[in-house]
């Protein structure tokens, strides 16, 4: 009796086991394979951007010359990713060559001609053509004045380039350089170097202004002027510093570029002294512009590394 009611409890256990088996809830075979598809959730990162570009001769005519004293006319614009940035370097490479060069004014009828044909063509095609054209007028310009030189026997070779270069393709500021050099017949040649910093991110020009916290170019030029007074001194460029400035004032600059150390400012010949001392530039470190330039525009402190533990003293 005792054996029954033993096996009848079994079987009672097995059949409410098999019961709650059978209602658990089906998983659906379709949901799950869904599931497993589901790319997983990838944190990105931002984009840096970046400028990509490179330099391309201007297309002008010159005469054909062979010999030692040939005269070489080098211009070349920047053609990179960002159009904005294209289309200042190019008006800033105008610039330069009309520092170097004079040029004779055109006809008003060939003016109002050429401006008429501009006015007709495709954008992109009209910009190529007047950049292109503009510095044809240069070289006509550089090519007449060798042809005097000459005859007035004088036998140099008379050079000039202007050339735009990116030095600083990433990071809050990207920079542009323009380079121009010559030599003109003279004693001596000249050069000069221009800065041309822009952000990406809002497409503009960042002039020094920029960068300076509020009511701070006061203390920049302070700054400013202190660092030319180490170079004049450090230079050894006269007695005092205060002689030298009688001849050569302090003045400060734009032509300015972020450099690793500090702010670079960077002046033109005879700008803060005479044709030896060539294309000064004062250098102003980061640690002394602290209070003086906008937090972004400061390198970011590095990391720490972690200290090592110390060392148990033997016992």
């Amino acid at each position: 009796m005792m054996l029954t009611a033993k096996a009848s409890l079994r079987l009672t256990l097995l059949a409410s086991a098999i019961f709650l088996v059978a209602c658990q809830p089906k998983s659906d075979p379709k949901k799950e394979s869904e599931d497993q598809q589901k790319p997983a959730v990838v944190e990105q990162k931002p984009v840096e951007l970046i400028l990509k570009g490179e330099t391309v001769s201007s297309k002008v005519a010159l005469p054909d010359c062979s010999g030692k004293i040939c005269p070489e006319f080098t211009v070349e614009r920047l053609q990179s990713n960002y159009p904005f940035i294209d289309k200042i370097i190019d008006q800033q490479v105008l610039k330069a060559l009309g520092q170097i060069l004079e040029i004779a004014k055109p006809d008003v009828k060939a003016a109002k001609a050429e401006k008429k044909a501009e006015a007709s063509a495709v954008v992109a095609t009209d910009q190529q053509d007047s950049f292109d054209a503009q510095v044809q007028r240069y070289a006509n310009s550089f090519i007449g004045l060798d042809n005097e030189l000459k005859a007035l026997s004088n036998n140099h070779q008379i050079n000039l380039l202007v050339k735009p270069k990116i030095i600083q393709s990433q990071g809050k500021v990207v920079t542009v350089v323009v380079n121009s050099s010559s030599y003109l017949g003279g004693a001596h040649g000249s050069a000069a170097q221009h800065y041309y910093n822009f952000d990406l991110k809002e497409q503009k020009q960042v002039k020094l202004e920029n960068l300076l916290r509020p009511e701070k170019k006061a203390a920049l030029e302070k700054l400013a002027h202190e660092a030319f007074k180490a170079w004049v001194t450090d230079s050894k460029l006269a007695n005092s510093v205060s002689e030298y400035e009688q001849a050569w004032p302090f003045k400060l600059t734009e032509n300015f570029l972020l450099g690793d150390q500090g702010l670079i400012l960077q002046y033109g010949e005879y700008e803060i002294g005479p044709y030896v001392v060539g294309l000064p530039r004062l250098v102003i470190p980061y640690d002394q512009l602290q209070d003086v330039l906008k937090e972004e525009y400061l390198p970011k402190p590095k990391a720490q590394a972690a200290s090592a533990p110390a060392a148990k003293s033997a016992s």
